[in-house]
């Protein structure tokens, strides 16, 4: 079995949000850089299918060098190589094309990534990926078992869960509690050093969109302290102010 797993080289969660050059760029200075956490989901289940039935792992990320590190990251958790396409990854759809362009001479039959990335939270991935190699795409995927040459799966619905089978190949966007994270050892981590690592060129340069500028939220206003008894008061601040009623 040959599984795919893409991943996103995002700043971690904890990180200090800021802007450069007229708030056109992201700030990166001081920011570590992680493996999108829902990535991480389909790459520990990745593991562990690779452990229960064999086969190999090879992940993926569309982005610069600087990617590297977060890519070697996955390795030393269990992939066995990794691409990079060598391309910033300016929106959904030019990702989801080079991911595709990559996938549809791999013989892959299982294309998995996490249901979004924390950076932009677009979520339209793994959708377009499907759309353009022609299989389906599931998401969020909470459980992923294979028998056979199909797979059986789980997701979370409005007022229930939904239990799909689809044959191989298809495209998952995975979220928790599908796997546990997994943290390199140290045979993991230096075994990585020198698993393979290539990079190519992009298929297009063409991107559909073009960014105008970042801007942050809005800094959270005073808490306002009603009295139990005036309800009237409260009902006209979240009517009027506050706008969510």
């Amino acid at each position: 079995m040959k599984i795919l797993v893409c991943i996103t080289h995002v700043p971690d969660t904890t990180s200090r949000i800021a802007f450069t050059d007229g708030d056109t760029k992201f700030d990166t200075n001081g920011v570590q850089f992680i493996i999108g956490p829902y990535d991480d989901y389909a790459l520990a289940r990745a593991v562990e299918l690779k452990e229960q039935s064999g086969g190999s792992i090879t992940v993926l990320n569309v982005g610069g060098a600087e990617s590297e590190p977060t890519i070697r990251k996955a390795l030393a958790i269990g992939a066995d190589d990794a691409i990079r396409v060598n391309a910033e990854p300016t929106d959904s759809l030019f990702v989801a094309a080079e991911i595709a362009n990559v996938a549809k001479d791999g013989g892959y039959d299982l294309i998995l990534m996490g249901r979004e990335s924390i950076d932009f939270n677009g979520g339209m991935v793994h959708g377009m990926v499907g759309e353009i190699l022609g299989i389906p795409s599931i998401s969020p995927v909470m459980t992923l078992d294979i028998e056979g040459d199909t797979a059986k799966m789980s997701r979370e619905i409005e007022g229930g869960k939904e239990y799909l089978e689809v044959k191989m190949p298809f495209v998952a966007g995975c979220q928790e509690p599908i796997a546990e994270w997994k943290i390199p050892n140290m045979r993991g981590i230096m075994s990585a050093r020198t698993k393979p690592l290539n990079v190519v060129e992009p298929s297009s340069n063409q991107s559909g969109t073009k960014l105008e500028k970042y801007e942050m939220p809005p800094a959270k206003g005073a808490v306002k302290m009603i009295d139990a008894d005036n309800v009237g008061e409260l009902v006209s601040l979240l009517k009027n102010e506050a706008k969510v009623i």
